[in-house]
């Protein structure tokens, strides 16, 4: 930091209540919450996976335009009938503890994430709970693994890619104590863990020892991946006006803002901003098995009360301009006419399905969080004024994030102003919220029909086939309404110019 910069009082209070070494000189990304554990795929959120993805790695990951590839396997054989996986390594991979990386640790990698104790986010996804059941998983060698299904799937490296499940990441047994109890994560990363202070910040430091994957250029989690400082800072900044005066000082050097700031630093000569497109989803959730809501012309009543369009605009402050209802996002190859099919703004239809649903005032209760990057709380403000003004008792209680998700984890809600992390395959994205809440009470569409279609799109490789299962659910989800997608995600970040290379994907910061 030069020693003429001139920070504003704010900022300059929040470096003084530092530890001195954040004076140095790491790069200082801001972020809105901290993160709510070291453990990859464990006690998750977005903002934790941002954090964890530059340390940890799996066999596969997303590239930047969504699709898979090889990542810590240098090659991937899969049988003619679809059920075996062959995985070879890539050479000279190391973990940050100085230990080679061989098919015995990725088995012991994810024998323990098969174990329920581990209590990892994804593994319903391959124990059979969600239609598919990894049956056999060996190392016959060194650089081999072998992973066996009980069907063959369509999107089996989509979900071992998935974010939220930190990629499935292969992390060292010394990342765990003696009695198993989680420790911190050794991966294979670009960056080492290197400290936690809770509500404060978490440091990452400079796998000198890091193997990249092949590639001339980054590509998402994939290609040529070079660190690009000593040392990274994630610096918990909840206040927005800080991090932008904190932008505009130079005290930090990256950090999301919101729509609002957006808007205000286009014009700032070191600050560059940018606006990428997600397939995160917000959307306003309903508990179908709540007393009021069960009733579907209810739930239906609500979507026609809503100004959609309206919403999204005031949300976004005019950066987001076009809704979708559809859980597939409008970069995808799948989003067809059909998808693009979605709910009216009908006050009369809604007085009319509300009169034949039986309302009779009873509260109805929308979740929301004032967290500064996502418009949980704008959007409950507009749905609440619209459900109100068809005759809905609409109210709003705001909640910290952290209790926010307990609660959609526990399905313990009625209407939820929620923001879904991005699932780049049609399929993924609809099992993300569709299920038996018997088995998985976070889930929001309890359809048997639907089950089985999302079960089919799983299945299929032809992608017409799927096409036509995809907008067989796209209109179930319509009339079923228990949920209203409402729009895709834009993060906007902004960023000093002379931080060369910087990038975010999917709303997490790609610290190479």
């Amino acid at each position: 930091m030069s020693p003429s910069l001139r920070l504003t009082p704010v900022v300059a209070a929040l470096l003084l209540a530092l530890p001195a070494t954040a004076l140095a000189k790491p790069i200082v990304v801001a972020q809105p919450a901290d993160i709510r554990s070291t453990n990859p795929g464990v006690n998750r959120d977005n903002t934790t996976d941002g954090v964890i993805l530059n340390v940890v790695e799996g066999l596969v990951g997303y590239k930047a335009n969504g699709s898979v590839g090889p990542l810590l396997a240098k090659k991937i054989d899969i049988s003619q009938d679809g059920l075996t996986y062959t995985f070879t390594l890539r050479d000279n991979v190391k973990f940050h503890n100085g230990k080679p990386m061989t098919s015995a640790d990725v088995l012991w990698s994810w024998n323990r994430y098969m174990d329920p104790k581990t209590g990892w986010r994804c593994l319903g996804e391959f124990d059979g709970r969600n239609g598919l059941k990894v049956t056999e998983v060996s190392a016959p060698d060194a650089k081999t693994f072998v992973m066996k299904t009980d069907k063959a799937s369509a999107v089996f490296l989509d979900t071992l890619a998935r974010t939220d499940c930190a990629g499935a990441a292969v992390i060292h047994r010394d990342s765990v104590k003696a009695d198993g109890s989680w420790d911190k994560p050794i991966g294979t990363g670009p960056y080492m863990f290197d400290s936690w202070k809770r509500s404060q910040y978490v440091t990452l430091k400079k796998f000198a020892g890091y193997v990249s994957p092949p590639g001339e250029k980054a590509d998402g989690y994939l290609g040529k991946k070079v660190p690009v400082n000593d040392e990274v800072k994630f610096l918990v900044v909840p206040d927005p006006s800080t991090a932008r005066a904190g932008l505009q000082s130079g005290a930090i050097d990256a950090s999301q803002i919101t729509f609002s700031d957006y808007q205000e630093l286009k014009n700032n000569t070191d600050v560059a901003i940018i606006l990428p497109q997600e397939a995160s989803k917000h959307s306003l959730l309903m508990q179908t098995r709540d007393p009021v809501l069960k009733n579907k012309k209810l739930r239906q009543a609500i979507a026609a009360s809503l100004d959609i369009p309206q919403i999204v605009m005031a949300a976004s402050e005019n950066l987001v301009k076009d809704a979708n209802n559809s859980a597939i996002p409008a970069t995808s190859a799948f989003y067809d006419e059909v998808q693009k099919k979605g709910y009216h703004y009908d006050p009369e239809k809604a007085r009319k399905l509300l009169a034949e649903s039986g309302y009779k005032g009873e509260k109805i209760v929308i979740y929301a969080n004032k967290r500064a990057h996502v418009p949980s709380y704008q959007v409950a403000v507009m749905a609440q004024a619209m459900m109100q003004a068809a005759g809905i008792n609409a109210q709003i209680e705001v909640l910290e994030w952290a209790t926010q998700l307990d609660r959609y984890n526990r399905g313990n809600y009625q209407m939820s102003s929620f923001t879904y992390s991005a699932r780049m395959d049609p399929s993924l994205s609809y099992e993300q919220f569709s299920g038996d809440k018997d088995k998985q009470s976070r889930k929001v569409w309890d359809n048997p029909e639907a089950e089985k279609l999302i079960s089919a799109s799983f299945d299929e490789f032809d992608d017409k086939k799927r096409q036509q299962i995809f907008d067989q659910l796209h209109e179930k989800m319509l009339d079923d309404t228990p949920l209203i997608i409402l729009f895709n995600g834009a993060t906007a970040w902004g960023y000093r110019k002379n931080l060369k290379g910087f990038s975010v994907w999917e709303g997490k910061p790609l610290m190479w």
